[in-house]
Protein backbone atom coordinates (compact mmCIF):
# COMPACT_ATOMS: atom_id res chain seq x y z
CA UNK A 1 0.00 0.00 0.00
CA UNK A 2 1.38 3.30 -0.89
CA UNK A 3 2.19 5.61 2.11
CA UNK A 4 1.37 8.90 1.65
CA UNK A 5 3.69 10.54 4.13
CA UNK A 6 6.73 8.24 2.69
CA UNK A 7 10.01 10.17 1.34
CA UNK A 8 7.60 13.93 2.25
CA UNK A 9 8.66 16.88 4.69
CA UNK A 10 6.96 18.13 8.10
CA UNK A 11 4.98 20.60 6.10
CA UNK A 12 3.58 18.39 3.21
CA UNK A 13 2.94 15.80 5.81
CA UNK A 14 0.75 17.77 8.27
CA UNK A 15 -1.21 19.12 5.07
CA UNK A 16 -1.50 16.27 3.60
CA UNK A 17 -2.90 14.84 6.71
CA UNK A 18 -5.44 17.55 7.41
CA UNK A 19 -6.51 16.89 3.78
CA UNK A 20 -7.77 13.56 4.17
CA UNK A 21 -9.45 13.98 7.56
CA UNK A 22 -10.98 17.12 5.96
CA UNK A 23 -12.08 14.39 2.75
CA UNK A 24 -13.33 12.32 6.25
CA UNK A 25 -15.91 14.69 7.67
CA UNK A 26 -13.77 15.76 10.98
CA UNK A 27 -14.47 19.31 11.92
CA UNK A 28 -11.45 19.38 13.74
CA UNK A 29 -9.17 18.38 10.81
CA UNK A 30 -6.33 20.94 11.46
CA UNK A 31 -5.94 20.75 14.97
CA UNK A 32 -6.37 16.99 14.55
CA UNK A 33 -3.63 16.83 11.89
CA UNK A 34 -1.34 19.17 14.33
CA UNK A 35 -1.62 16.98 16.86
CA UNK A 36 -1.05 13.98 15.53
CA UNK A 37 2.05 15.12 13.84
CA UNK A 38 3.43 16.51 16.77
CA UNK A 39 2.87 13.37 18.43
CA UNK A 40 4.18 10.98 15.61
CA UNK A 41 7.55 13.57 15.62
CA UNK A 42 8.11 14.30 18.82
CA UNK A 43 7.49 17.98 17.66
CA UNK A 44 5.81 20.31 19.87
CA UNK A 45 3.83 23.60 17.70
CA UNK A 46 6.83 25.51 17.62
CA UNK A 47 8.88 22.17 16.89
CA UNK A 48 6.42 21.94 13.73
CA UNK A 49 7.12 25.71 12.12
CA UNK A 50 10.80 25.05 12.77
CA UNK A 51 10.72 22.23 10.79
CA UNK A 52 9.09 22.30 8.06
CA UNK A 53 11.46 21.24 5.28
CA UNK A 54 13.07 18.29 7.04
CA UNK A 55 12.01 14.88 5.25
CA UNK A 56 10.26 12.46 7.40
CA UNK A 57 11.81 9.19 8.63
CA UNK A 58 10.66 5.90 7.88
CA UNK A 59 9.48 5.81 11.07
CA UNK A 60 7.78 9.21 11.67
CA UNK A 61 5.75 7.80 8.43
CA UNK A 62 4.89 4.79 9.13
CA UNK A 63 3.46 5.88 13.07
CA UNK A 64 1.70 8.88 11.28
CA UNK A 65 -0.14 6.46 8.72
CA UNK A 66 -1.02 4.60 11.66
CA UNK A 67 -2.01 7.69 13.66
CA UNK A 68 -4.16 8.91 10.81
CA UNK A 69 -6.05 5.33 9.95
CA UNK A 70 -6.80 4.86 13.46
CA UNK A 71 -8.40 8.90 13.06
CA UNK A 72 -10.44 8.43 10.15
CA UNK A 73 -11.78 4.64 11.73
CA UNK A 74 -13.31 7.48 14.08
CA UNK A 75 -10.57 7.09 17.71
CA UNK A 76 -10.55 10.02 19.37
CA UNK A 77 -7.55 11.87 19.49
CA UNK A 78 -7.00 11.54 22.63
CA UNK A 79 -7.76 7.93 22.99
CA UNK A 80 -4.47 7.45 20.31
CA UNK A 81 -2.07 9.49 21.84
CA UNK A 82 -3.37 8.12 25.96
CA UNK A 83 -3.52 11.23 27.45
CA UNK A 84 -6.09 14.03 27.54
CA UNK A 85 -6.14 17.71 29.25
CA UNK A 86 -8.15 18.75 31.83
CA UNK A 87 -8.29 21.73 33.66
CA UNK A 88 -4.65 22.19 32.31
CA UNK A 89 -3.58 19.08 33.84
CA UNK A 90 -2.11 16.28 31.41
CA UNK A 91 -4.35 13.25 32.33
CA UNK A 92 -3.15 9.67 31.34
CA UNK A 93 -6.30 7.58 29.76
CA UNK A 94 -7.08 3.83 29.72
CA UNK A 95 -9.84 1.96 28.30
CA UNK A 96 -11.55 2.07 31.34
CA UNK A 97 -12.01 5.55 31.52
CA UNK A 98 -14.02 8.14 29.90
CA UNK A 99 -12.50 10.75 28.19
CA UNK A 100 -12.14 13.97 30.39
CA UNK A 101 -14.29 17.01 28.80
CA UNK A 102 -14.92 20.36 28.95
CA UNK A 103 -18.70 20.23 30.77
CA UNK A 104 -17.38 18.22 33.81
CA UNK A 105 -14.97 21.39 34.76
CA UNK A 106 -18.44 23.21 35.84
CA UNK A 107 -18.04 20.30 38.67
CA UNK A 108 -14.84 21.90 39.64
CA UNK A 109 -15.85 25.17 39.24
CA UNK A 110 -19.29 25.00 41.11
CA UNK A 111 -17.00 23.32 43.83
CA UNK A 112 -14.06 26.37 44.10
CA UNK A 113 -17.08 28.95 44.01
CA UNK A 114 -18.40 27.02 47.37
CA UNK A 115 -15.24 26.79 48.86
CA UNK A 116 -13.98 30.53 48.09
CA UNK A 117 -17.00 31.77 50.09
CA UNK A 118 -17.03 29.43 52.88
CA UNK A 119 -14.00 28.37 53.30
CA UNK A 120 -12.06 28.11 57.37
CA UNK A 121 -8.56 27.87 57.05
CA UNK A 122 -7.94 25.96 59.41
CA UNK A 123 -9.64 22.91 57.89
CA UNK A 124 -8.40 21.49 54.65
CA UNK A 125 -10.77 20.28 52.94
CA UNK A 126 -11.42 16.19 52.39
CA UNK A 127 -12.89 15.21 48.48
CA UNK A 128 -14.65 12.20 47.77
CA UNK A 129 -14.72 11.48 43.68
CA UNK A 130 -16.74 8.88 43.14
CA UNK A 131 -16.46 7.32 39.73
CA UNK A 132 -12.89 8.54 39.43
CA UNK A 133 -11.92 7.32 36.07
CA UNK A 134 -8.96 9.13 35.06
CA UNK A 135 -8.63 10.94 38.35
CA UNK A 136 -10.08 14.02 36.48
CA UNK A 137 -12.22 16.24 39.04
CA UNK A 138 -10.15 14.76 42.18
CA UNK A 139 -7.10 15.96 40.63
CA UNK A 140 -8.26 19.02 39.53
CA UNK A 141 -9.06 20.12 42.85
CA UNK A 142 -6.29 19.11 44.70
CA UNK A 143 -4.33 21.11 42.49
CA UNK A 144 -6.87 24.18 43.25
CA UNK A 145 -6.44 22.92 47.09
CA UNK A 146 -2.93 22.58 47.78
CA UNK A 147 -3.56 21.61 51.76
CA UNK A 148 -6.59 19.34 50.56
CA UNK A 149 -6.68 15.41 50.80
CA UNK A 150 -9.26 13.27 48.97
CA UNK A 151 -10.00 9.77 47.76
CA UNK A 152 -11.29 8.48 44.85
CA UNK A 153 -13.53 5.37 44.27
CA UNK A 154 -14.43 3.06 41.23
CA UNK A 155 -15.28 -0.47 40.41
CA UNK A 156 -12.71 -0.50 37.50
CA UNK A 157 -9.34 -1.69 38.91
CA UNK A 158 -7.68 -0.36 35.77
CA UNK A 159 -9.52 2.82 36.34
CA UNK A 160 -8.17 3.12 39.31
CA UNK A 161 -4.44 1.93 38.02
CA UNK A 162 -5.10 4.99 35.88
CA UNK A 163 -6.13 7.52 38.50
CA UNK A 164 -3.05 6.31 40.83
CA UNK A 165 -0.43 7.18 38.31
CA UNK A 166 -1.90 10.75 37.32
CA UNK A 167 -1.84 11.07 40.55
CA UNK A 168 1.68 9.98 41.00
CA UNK A 169 2.72 11.72 37.97
CA UNK A 170 1.48 15.12 38.81
CA UNK A 171 2.74 15.00 42.18
CA UNK A 172 -0.25 14.53 44.44
CA UNK A 173 -0.04 10.80 45.05
CA UNK A 174 0.98 11.64 48.74
CA UNK A 175 -2.61 13.51 49.06
CA UNK A 176 -4.93 10.97 46.80
CA UNK A 177 -5.80 7.36 47.77
CA UNK A 178 -7.91 5.06 45.46
CA UNK A 179 -10.74 2.98 46.58
CA UNK A 180 -11.90 -0.19 44.61
CA UNK A 181 -16.07 -0.10 45.13
CA UNK A 182 -19.50 0.62 43.63
CA UNK A 183 -19.67 4.26 44.50
CA UNK A 184 -19.17 5.36 47.31
CA UNK A 185 -19.94 1.54 49.04
CA UNK A 186 -16.53 1.22 50.91
CA UNK A 187 -15.87 4.74 52.31
CA UNK A 188 -16.21 5.50 55.92
CA UNK A 189 -15.30 9.01 57.96
CA UNK A 190 -16.69 12.27 56.61
CA UNK A 191 -16.12 13.95 53.34
CA UNK A 192 -16.53 18.16 53.37
CA UNK A 193 -16.91 17.86 49.61
CA UNK A 194 -18.03 14.93 47.69
CA UNK A 195 -17.75 15.40 43.42
CA UNK A 196 -19.05 12.72 40.94
CA UNK A 197 -19.36 12.33 37.00
CA UNK A 198 -21.61 8.94 36.89
CA UNK A 199 -23.09 7.40 34.12
CA UNK A 200 -26.20 9.37 32.72
CA UNK A 201 -27.11 8.44 29.29
CA UNK A 202 -30.25 6.56 28.48
CA UNK A 203 -29.86 3.14 27.82
CA UNK A 204 -31.73 3.81 24.95
CA UNK A 205 -29.87 6.74 23.39
CA UNK A 206 -26.31 5.18 23.59
CA UNK A 207 -26.63 3.60 20.16
CA UNK A 208 -27.08 6.89 18.33
CA UNK A 209 -24.06 8.53 20.13
CA UNK A 210 -21.15 9.83 17.95
CA UNK A 211 -18.88 6.90 17.46
CA UNK A 212 -15.96 8.60 19.06
CA UNK A 213 -18.30 8.25 22.78
CA UNK A 214 -19.96 4.88 21.43
CA UNK A 215 -17.67 3.33 20.31
CA UNK A 216 -14.35 4.20 22.43
CA UNK A 217 -15.67 5.33 26.05
CA UNK A 218 -16.40 2.43 28.45
CA UNK A 219 -20.05 1.40 28.03
CA UNK A 220 -20.50 1.14 31.98
CA UNK A 221 -19.43 4.87 32.48
CA UNK A 222 -22.20 6.10 30.35
CA UNK A 223 -25.31 3.86 30.63
CA UNK A 224 -27.29 5.05 33.18
CA UNK A 225 -30.23 3.33 33.10
CA UNK A 226 -33.75 3.54 31.38
CA UNK A 227 -34.15 6.94 32.64
CA UNK A 228 -30.41 8.00 32.56
CA UNK A 229 -30.75 8.51 36.94
CA UNK A 230 -29.37 4.62 38.11
CA UNK A 231 -26.18 6.29 39.56
CA UNK A 232 -28.27 9.00 41.12
CA UNK A 233 -30.47 7.17 43.20
CA UNK A 234 -27.55 4.86 44.23
CA UNK A 235 -25.27 7.83 45.03
CA UNK A 236 -26.98 10.18 46.46
CA UNK A 237 -28.11 8.12 49.74
CA UNK A 238 -24.42 7.18 50.24
CA UNK A 239 -22.53 10.57 49.85
CA UNK A 240 -25.87 12.20 52.21
CA UNK A 241 -24.46 9.53 55.17
CA UNK A 242 -20.72 10.34 54.24
CA UNK A 243 -20.69 14.39 54.19
CA UNK A 244 -19.70 16.41 57.12
CA UNK A 245 -22.75 18.38 58.56
CA UNK A 246 -22.71 21.72 56.24
CA UNK A 247 -20.74 19.48 53.40
CA UNK A 248 -21.87 19.91 49.52
CA UNK A 249 -22.31 16.95 47.05
CA UNK A 250 -21.78 17.82 43.12
CA UNK A 251 -22.64 15.58 40.50
CA UNK A 252 -22.33 16.19 37.04
CA UNK A 253 -25.84 15.74 35.53
CA UNK A 254 -27.21 15.07 31.74
CA UNK A 255 -29.61 17.63 29.43
CA UNK A 256 -32.89 17.72 31.48
CA UNK A 257 -31.68 15.51 34.34
CA UNK A 258 -30.50 18.62 36.83
CA UNK A 259 -34.15 18.57 38.55
CA UNK A 260 -34.93 15.48 38.81
CA UNK A 261 -31.32 14.85 40.30
CA UNK A 262 -32.31 17.90 42.79
CA UNK A 263 -35.45 15.83 43.95
CA UNK A 264 -33.10 12.69 44.74
CA UNK A 265 -31.52 14.63 46.76
CA UNK A 266 -33.35 16.12 48.50
CA UNK A 267 -35.29 12.93 49.62
CA UNK A 268 -31.90 12.09 51.28
CA UNK A 269 -32.04 15.54 52.91
CA UNK A 270 -29.72 17.63 51.25
CA UNK A 271 -31.03 21.21 50.33
CA UNK A 272 -29.85 22.89 47.11
CA UNK A 273 -26.79 24.09 46.72
CA UNK A 274 -27.37 27.38 44.42
CA UNK A 275 -28.67 27.01 41.02
CA UNK A 276 -27.32 24.16 39.02
CA UNK A 277 -23.94 25.72 37.04
CA UNK A 278 -24.74 25.78 33.50
CA UNK A 279 -22.02 24.62 30.64
CA UNK A 280 -20.74 26.34 27.72
CA UNK A 281 -23.57 25.26 26.03
CA UNK A 282 -26.50 26.75 28.69
CA UNK A 283 -27.25 23.30 29.86
CA UNK A 284 -27.37 22.80 33.79
CA UNK A 285 -24.64 20.81 34.26
CA UNK A 286 -23.32 20.71 38.08
CA UNK A 287 -25.70 20.12 40.76
CA UNK A 288 -25.05 20.68 44.57
CA UNK A 289 -26.81 19.65 47.33
CA UNK A 290 -25.55 20.49 51.04
CA UNK A 291 -26.14 18.32 53.86
CA UNK A 292 -27.77 20.44 56.35
CA UNK A 293 -25.69 21.59 59.62
CA UNK A 294 -26.23 20.50 62.76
Amino acid sequence: MNDPFSKTTVESARRTLTARLKSAGIDSAELDARMLAGAALGLDLTGLITATTRTLTHGEATCLENFMQRRLAGEPVARILGVKEFWGLALQLSPATLVPRPDTETVVELALEIERRERRADLPPRIADIGTGSGAILLALLSEWRDAIGVGTDISLEALRTASRNAAHLGFGPRAAFVACNYAAALSGVFDFIVSNPPYIRSAEIAGLGREVRDYDPPAALDGGADGLDAYRELIPQAARLLVPGGVLIVEAGCGQSGPISELMAVSGLTSERLPKADLAGIPRAVGGRKPPR
